[in-house]
C-alpha cells in the first residue's frame, strides 16, 4: 500500500482555488485598462494592450459606444516537452466605453506603439447635425 503525500494534496487544493479565483477576478474586474480625454474638439481614449500584435486588436464605433477587443493565443507547434503548468495558451479581453457626446465615424484615427492603442474620435458639431435636402 502507498501512503499519500498530504503536502500534495494541499497543493492540489490551492491550484484549484487559485484557478477559481482567477476566473472569478477575469470575469468581473478586469478588461482593458484606458483613460478618456476630452480635447475640446475630440475625444482620445489611450488602453493598455501589453503583448497583442496590432493585427489581435479590433476597434469598433457604433454611435456613442466605442468597443475595444484584443485576442491572442500562443504558439505551440515547435515546443518541446511537457507543461506542468500552462496560463498562456488564449487570452481575449474586451472593453466597451459610452462616449459622453456624438463623434464623426468616419473622422477616427487609430495607432498602436509599445502596447499601448490610441484611437482619436473628432467630436460632431452643430454644423454635422444632418444632412441638407435640397427641395425641388
Amino acid at each position: 500500500m502507498t501512503s499519500r503525500n498530504p503536502f500534495e494534496e494541499i497543493e492540489r487544493m490551492f491550484e484549484q482555488m487559485d484557478k477559481g479565483l482567477r476566473s472569478f477576478d477575469t470575469n468581473l474586474t478586469q478588461g482593458v485598462p484606458l483613460d478618456l480625454l476630452d480635447e475640446g474638439d475630440r475625444f482620445v481614449i489611450t488602453a493598455d494592450l501589453p503583448g497583442y500584435d496590432k493585427d489581435d486588436i479590433e476597434v469598433r464605433l457604433s454611435g456613442k459606444t466605442l468597443r475595444i477587443e484584443a485576442e491572442r493565443t500562443a504558439e505551440t507547434e515547435d515546443e518541446e516537452g511537457e507543461y506542468v503548468r500552462r496560463e498562456r495558451s488564449h487570452e481575449s479581453i474586451s472593453r466597451t466605453v459610452r462616449l459622453p457626446e456624438g463623434v464623426v465615424e468616419n473622422e477616427t484615427d487609430a495607432t498602436y506603439t509599445n502596447g499601448v492603442l490610441t484611437v482619436a474620435l473628432s467630436k460632431e458639431t452643430s454644423q454635422d447635425g444632418g444632412q441638407s435636402i435640397p427641395i425641388e
